[in-house]
């Protein structure tokens, strides 16, 4: 009797080549932007706590813009609602091209990275609902720590050297895409001021006609930039927070490529915007939004505050436990499996770093506690806590499977071949066997050859007897 066959998916399995590929671009971007992001964090805490803190504060405070447009926005305002629009814009393609050609694709692909990421939102809001009430603290900031920044996860990544497998990154990334939606989807419903529906009016209209320029298929920068930021700024008067048109108009774009494209617009526009985002945008909303004064007594106070708390306490163990828990309960109750190079510890570690909130969670504590300037402050020094602390926790246990990730890596990398195309990915092909049987004859036969030198040059060392 022939054994029942496993149709079981693997989870955290190989990628397909091509989103292997995308993917390795994408990620070495996203990590130099978050080296640049560390830097620009760490710069803005030292400016803030230097004798020249009042340039600082000078600085990020002074006003600028047309006043008659209602743009006369602070600096710190125009990078956290001018530049993150940037950021977002960047992560609408991101969301349309794994919904289209990604791991979001196929819905039942798509369940576990969804529970993981609803999960890994939901368990840091209880947590800090739960000690901001036992406190008797404000329930206000119950979405700071519902936030991942991929950028300084990734940042992290190369600071330590670990070598993750494309699959595990993979994850995260789709991971963080599914968390920005829905942070974009909390922004929008929780945190949306007073509504001007003249202008959300003409900034649907905007939209509209953006939408309808692209379906003709007409080009050029020149439209599109005009275009863009005149719906940023209908966004931002109409009482909406302004990036979430920077987040429609990525949506927008196509992500499917056609016959004869090397690559979709969408694809061909991330990658000419994602440097400005990743080492533009995301940095400068970082140095303007990161100096907050820390001492002794600051510290302290994070850990006695019930909102701070609570906000330190969901990014460490709500994260973790959220997008652990969700991502073992879709593969229990799901026909996934995971992969058997890998382990649930190597899961964890990865849901660990999810807690690095840092960018989303600084704007989302600036909205939630908005006219409150000093437990703005103390929320934003929870955060920097928090991400660092979920930062060295993931480091830890990564470490601990570091010599594994190298040899899975290493086992990616192999081309012995040498056509461009890992062997791992041609196993196969009757034509790869054949081209590895001749690299392994001509080996053979250098062997041969240079054992005939050596075993010729000993006759001749030894001389008549």
């Amino acid at each position: 009797m022939a054994a029942p066959k496993n149709n079981r998916s693997v989870f955290l399995g190989r990628l397909p080549l091509p989103e292997r590929n995308f993917l390795a671009d994408a990620l070495r971007t996203e990590t130099v932007g978050g080296v640049l992001l560390l830097v620009a964090a760490v710069a803005a805490l030292i400016w803030a706590n230097t004798p020249i803190k009042d340039s600082y504060e000078s600085i990020r405070d002074f006003h600028l813009g047309p006043g008659s447009l209602g743009l006369n926005l602070s600096v710190q305002h125009w990078a956290a609602d001018g530049l993150l629009a940037v950021f977002f814009f960047v992560a609408g393609i991101e969301l349309k091209r794994e919904l289209v050609a990604g791991e979001l694709r196929n819905p039942k692909a798509a369940i576990l990275p969804v529970v993981a990421a609803l999960c890994g939102m939901a368990a840091p809001a209880l947590v800090y609902a739960t000690v901001a009430t036992t406190g008797g603290g404000s329930l206000k900031g119950w979405a700071v720590p519902t936030a991942t920044d991929i950028a300084f996860a990734l940042a992290v990544l190369a600071v330590i050297g670990t070598a993750l497998p494309s699959a595990l990154r993979a994850f995260l990334l789709t991971l963080a895409v599914v968390d920005d939606l829905f942070a974009i989807l909390i922004i929008a419903i929780f945190f949306t001021s007073k509504l001007n529906f003249a202008a959300l009016g003409f900034a649907v209209v905007g939209l509209f006609v953006f939408w309808l320029l692209l379906r003709k298929g007409v080009r050029g920068w020149y439209v599109y930039v005009p275009l863009a930021v005149v719906n940023w700024a209908l966004m931002y008067n109409s009482g909406v927070h302004a990036t979430i048109a920077g987040v429609a108009m990525g949506l927008m774009l196509r992500c499917h490529r056609h016959d004869g494209e090397a690559h979709s617009p969408g694809e061909h526009i991330e990658h000419l915007v994602r440097p400005l985002s990743a080492g533009l945008a995301v940095p400068m909303f970082a140095l303007f939004s990161a100096g907050v004064a820390i001492s002794g007594g600051a510290l302290s106070d994070v850990f006695r505050r019930p909102e701070t708390l609570g906000v330190v306490l969901g990014l460490i163990v709500g994260k973790a436990i959220g997008v652990f828990g969700g991502t073992w309960l879709a593969a229990r109750f799901t026909r996934a499996e995971l992969n058997p190079d890998l382990k649930w510890p190597d899961v964890l570690a990865v849901a660990s770093l999810a807690g690095i909130g840092f960018t989303v969670s600084l704007l989302i504590g600036e909205l939630a506690f908005d006219g409150d300037s000093l437990l703005t402050s103390e929320v934003k020094a929870a955060v920097l806590v928090g991400s660092l602390i979920a930062a060295v926790i993931a480091s830890i246990l990564l470490k601990l499977r570091d010599n594994k990730y190298k040899k899975l890596c290493a086992d990616e990398e192999r081309d012995e071949d040498l056509d461009g195309i890992p062997d791992i990915y041609e196993q196969d092909n009757p034509q790869y066997h054949l081209r590895m049987a001749a690299i392994l004859e001509a080996k053979a036969a250098e062997h041969r050859r240079r054992a005939e030198v050596a075993s010729g040059r000993t006759a001749g060392d030894a001389g008549p007897a």
